[in-house]
């Protein structure tokens, strides 16, 4: 297996770990992030950057820009495309602050060679509605050339207006990941769009993988084997590979599942790091995409995950395993996660985020009743033995 080295220059592991500490955004806990939660940090950050709002979505709701710095080179990155994907909100908001009260002189370098133009939450419509859709049911992240909605719009003619060198598209990804093949959660992933249908390795895509490069050593040496790479297959109608096509390098963050971390708290740190590590690395020097081979040792996403698997169960009087996966509801307030039976087969080849031996035991529904694909369950009962389906 390929192993990164670790190097990180002066920006050191101990104090990125420092950093998120202290700035992390107090505000912004779980996944249900919208609105009322960013609007008062928005207003906050008036006093230390340039806010402006760039347009508005379906239902009328203000989508803002926060910039910071006023260097050469521009990099642009925008959040919660998809209204349920806010690991990456929180992120950037640690980042803000980070700009905002740290006094490292590295902070300050980076202010003046880069400015960087931050959307932190583009679909609030579906960010209130925790969907990935915005408030006319459609994923803005396929509407790239048609651009039928104003949040579209909106980011189009701010991607027009700023002309970024960079553009840092951040997104959330499902508990279904691994990290290639074997038994690894993609905890963050990462891709260098296609500019083509070919898929070709352009200079433009060069420059993305040496940052994604750059990116993953440090993430190496933290949750070494658990950086992915997305597919890359080309679609024209998504905004990273429009953004791509028009000769911007531009990189897609993923932000998937770390162990027991369902509100995506300890993702968050990484993503805040590989934020910060990027950022610097396009601000030391201009990149010229020589450094981006070992991209292609970073193990591609497959989908070998379920959140939970009762193995060796008997269901029907077979011994089978049984898949269990989790839907993200809203009630109220709060996501709720819903045990659904998703596959009653062999499993082998595929890994549970948390397993259960049932030891050829009949596994029960409400003590009596047989499991069925589709089943909303919160608990199993084995060998008379009640099992909660918890996250």
């Amino acid at each position: 297996m390929f192993t990164f080295v670790y190097q990180l220059s002066s920006m050191t592991l101990p104090s990125l770990k420092h950093w998120f500490k202290t700035y992390k955004e107090s505000q912004l806990f779980g996944r249900y992030i919208f609105g009322d939660h960013v609007l008062p940090l928005i207003e906050k950050h008036k006093s230390n950057f340039r806010v402006d709002c760039i347009g508005q979505s379906v239902l009328k709701n203000d989508i803002h820009v926060i910039t910071i710095g006023n260097g050469k080179t521009k990099i642009l990155m925008w959040s919660q495309m998809h209204g349920n994907e806010s690991t990456t909100t929180k992120a950037v908001f640690d980042l803000c602050n980070l700009f905002a009260f740290g006094e490292d002189k590295t902070l300050q370098i980076i202010l003046k060679s880069c400015t960087i133009a931050i959307v932190p939450m583009l679909n609030p419509d579906g960010a209130r509605a925790y969907t990935r859709v915005n408030a006319n049911d459609i994923d803005l992240n396929r509407d790239a050339q048609d651009l039928s909605q104003p949040e579209s719009k909106v980011l189009r003619a701010y991607f027009d207006d700023f002309n970024p060198d960079y553009c840092f598209n951040l997104h959330g990804q499902r508990t279904i990941f691994s990290a290639g093949s074997n038994n690894k959660p993609a905890t963050v992933s990462f891709l260098a769009p296609a500019q083509d249908e070919a898929c070709t390795v352009t200079p433009t895509r060069k420059k993305a993988m040496e940052v994604i490069v750059a990116m993953t050593k440090n993430l190496q040496k933290q949750i070494p084997n658990q950086i992915g790479i997305y597919d890359d297959a080309f679609n024209i109608n998504c905004v990273g590979d429009t953004f791509q096509s028009h000769d911007k390098p531009t990189i897609l963050f993923e932000a998937g599942h770390f162990a027991n971390d369902y509100n995506r708290e300890v993702v968050r740190e990484f993503i805040f790091q590989s934020l910060i590590i990027a950022i610097n690395y396009i601000a030391k020097k201009p990149i010229g995409g020589s450094k981006y081979e070992a991209y292609f040792a970073i193990p591609k996403n497959e989908k070998l995950f379920y959140d939970f698997i009762i193995r060796k169960a008997k269901v029907n009087a077979q011994v089978v395993d049984v898949a269990i996966q989790c839907q993200e509801q809203l009630v109220g307030n709060n996501i709720v996660f819903v045990p659904i039976v998703e596959s009653i087969s062999n499993l082998d080849g595929f890994f549970g985020h948390k397993e259960i031996d049932a030891k050829e035991y009949k596994v029960l529904v409400d003590g009596k009743k047989e499991l069925e694909v589709g089943n909303e369950i919160d608990f199993v009962t084995i060998n008379t033995e009640k099992f909660a389906l918890v996250l």
